[in-house]
Order: structure tokens, then sequence, then C-alpha cells
């Protein structure tokens, strides 16, 4: 798996064994076609990182800085070796929690989002990790929240405070981007 453009553009990520499922190469560069500029100099939290390929992606292309959250083992070691080969680990924050613990540690220190993803496995469900996230107070008020979910599983059009902006279809898995309702009309709506 490599970088598709900026800074780390090219440059290969090692591979998780185990339970995840990384993101595709054509549906990463479609999601950040769609968020644009909206990733420069913003911080960035990775659900359900795995590889830590969208934060990363994300800290080639500008973000100021990623929060990366991941519980499995192998997921972690691979993740922290990507972060390392690329010198990331200034611009990086691995916590190595479930998400719902993450997300409770977080908004107690009182952390907030300009971008986040998540991409939960199908299994598990991405409709209750955002509604989880939307509730925990982490999100800025000009947020976006990239979900990446299964074709089907459907999210809701607006609800926990977010208005879905863009959906797409990749084969079996969806990418639906939500902005905060009051920013929920997007200057360019894409197609």
């Amino acid at each position: 798996m490599r970088i598709i453009a900026g800074a780390f553009k090219g440059r290969v990520l090692a591979p998780v064994k185990g339970r995840t499922r990384p993101t595709a190469a054509k549906v990463r560069e479609a999601i950040f076609d769609i968020l644009g500029s909206a990733v420069l100099e913003v911080k960035v939290l990775d659900l359900f990182a795995g590889t830590g390929a969208l934060g990363i992606e994300a800290l080639s292309r500008g973000a100021a800085q990623a929060v990366f959250v991941e519980d499995q083992p192998a997921a972690l070691k691979g993740l922290r070796r990507n972060l390392e080969a690329l010198g990331l680990k200034d611009l990086s924050v691995v916590l190595p929690l479930p998400v719902a613990a993450a997300l409770k540690k977080l908004a107690a220190q009182g952390a907030r989002f300009s971008l986040v993803f998540l991409d939960p496995p199908y299994r598990e469900g991405a409709a209750a990790t955002l509604a989880a996230l939307a509730a925990s107070g982490l999100l800025s008020p000009q947020a976006l929240v990239v979900a990446e979910h299964s074709r089907r599983e459907t999210l809701p059009e607006a609800g926990f405070g977010l208005a879905r902006q863009t959906l797409r279809r990749y084969g079996d898995t969806q990418v639906a981007v939500y902005g905060a309702l009051d920013n929920s009309e997007p200057k360019e709506r894409p197609g």
C-alpha cells in the first residue's frame, strides 16, 4: 500500500496481518479528492486506524496533526512502524484503546478535531460509531467526518448534529462525508 499524494507520495506502508480491511487506493484517492483543501492544517482523528493509511495520507497532504485509535496488537505494531518509518512521531499520537474508550479519553482532555475518519469492521457497523463520535463533543464546528462502511449498511442522511454532504459507492464499500448541520451545504457538491 502506497501513499498517493503529498510529501510522502509513493512511500510504502507496512502491511498489517489480521482483521484489518485496508482502504483501497482508489477509495483513498476518491476520499481525498472530495476533501480537497479541507485537509490543510487541521487536526485529524483516525478511528479504527489499522495501518494508519487515512491519517498518514492526511498528514502527507498537509494536516497539522493526527490521532490514531487502534486496539488490535498486530495493527498497532504496523501503525507504529509506519509512523516511525515516515518520521511522523512528532505529528501523531497513537491511542491503543477501543474506540469508545478513546472517545471518552479525548473528550476528557478537551480535544477537538476538524477531520475524522471512521472505518470500523463492517460487522461492527458505522452508525453506532458515528453516533458516539457526534455525542462525544470532539468535533469542531466546521468538522468533516468521513465514514467508510459496507454498502449493506445504511447511514442516515442527517442526525447526531451532522448532515451527509456526499455518498459514494466503490464496489462493496460506501463512503459518506458528513459536516455539521450548520455547515451542511458544501461549496461544490461532488457528482
